[in-house]
């Protein structure tokens, strides 16, 4: 093997993840010919083929799936090293990417983003907002820095640094205000409100009911915690929101969000980055200020305590 590089690597690794050559190409700036060259280069040097070409999506042969296991490896150590060089040069500087799921971004996010920049006025952050699964499989292959999920991850190769707890508040219509707040056992026989297959809160929210998926009973199911709480005002039913939520979702429509008395049900929101990464002790310092973006969230949803109600309806 000889006159291989970084950047066919990347190439390469472009491909293997968006099975398209175009789509590949946008993805690494450069027009769809010239990845083809690259990768067919690629397979000249080595003499096998990496990629099976169909339409509409391509697939990686045998060796091709094992090249790129053996190269994002590669790709992964480059970037540690280049992390090793930045951890060692001050304060925190260049490109950043983080993670966040879709049941924090929302309502965290700019305010992250603030105090962040604010900190770090060299850091040049990119944000993807993901589920759960698709952000700590990026993690692991050196596609993000770091990410805020809901803990615990339980991965042997990620550092979790928690960041908040938070109680969940229940949404119903605007008539069932002065109503008690229903128990578990109530709340299962109410037409539940879900996120999709995919969420964690979805999971979390269905232990809270003390319901299984595998239950044969009515749920309905939305994209987003906003088109939930608009199902609420629409009748449709009840749902649970996480308390960092509560402030953006009262004012978007007209429902009932009462938090449950305590001990109310909570989930745990955390930092997580790979147990590799050079940049540890810096990324522990931007979970400090992540935190206290965090409580400050927290403590500006007292307006709906709703603590004293009654759980046991």
């Amino acid at each position: 093997m000889k006159n291989l590089t970084l950047k066919q690597l990347r190439y390469f690794d472009a491909l293997a993840r968006h099975r398209h050559f175009g789509r590949a190409a946008d993805a690494s700036s450069i027009s769809q010919p010239a990845i083809s060259l690259q990768i067919k280069e690629l397979e000249r040097m080595f003499g096998v083929p990496l990629v099976e070409r169909s339409a509409p999506k391509i697939r990686l042969t045998p060796v091709g799936e094992d090249f790129i296991t053996k190269g994002r490896q590669i790709l992964l150590a480059v970037e540690e090293l280049e992390d090793l060089v930045r951890a060692s040069n001050g304060p925190l500087a260049g490109r950043l990417r983080l993670g966040i799921i879709p049941t924090v971004g929302p309502y965290l996010l700019p305010e992250i983003l603030l105090a962040l920049s604010a900190r770090y006025p060299e850091l040049e952050l990119e944000v993807r907002e993901s589920m759960t699964k698709a952000l700590i499989d990026d993690l692991s292959e050196g596609l993000l820095d770091l990410a805020v999920v809901a803990l615990p991850i339980s991965e042997p190769n990620l550092m979790e640094f928690p960041l908040f707890e938070e109680e969940f508040a229940l949404v119903r219509p605007m008539g069932d205000a002065e109503k008690p707040i229903p128990s578990p056992k109530l709340l299962r026989t109410m037409r539940l409100l879900l996120l999709e297959e995919g969420h964690c809160f979805r999971d979390q929210a269905l232990s809270v009911c003390q319901i299984s998926e595998a239950q044969p009973r009515q749920l309905m199911e939305g994209s987003s915690l906003s088109t939930l709480v608009q199902m609420v005002g629409a009748g449709m039913g009840v749902t649970l929101i996480p308390e960092i939520a509560i402030n953006l979702e009262a004012r978007s429509t007209d429902v009932s969000i009462v938090k449950f008395p305590k001990p109310a049900p909570t989930r745990t929101i955390g930092m997580v980055w790979r147990t590799t990464n050079p940049l540890s002790d810096q990324l522990a310092q931007i979970g400090e200020i992540v935190r206290g973006v965090g409580q400050k969230k927290r403590d500006s949803t007292g307006a709906y305590a709703g603590g004293d109600a009654d759980l046991t309806a």
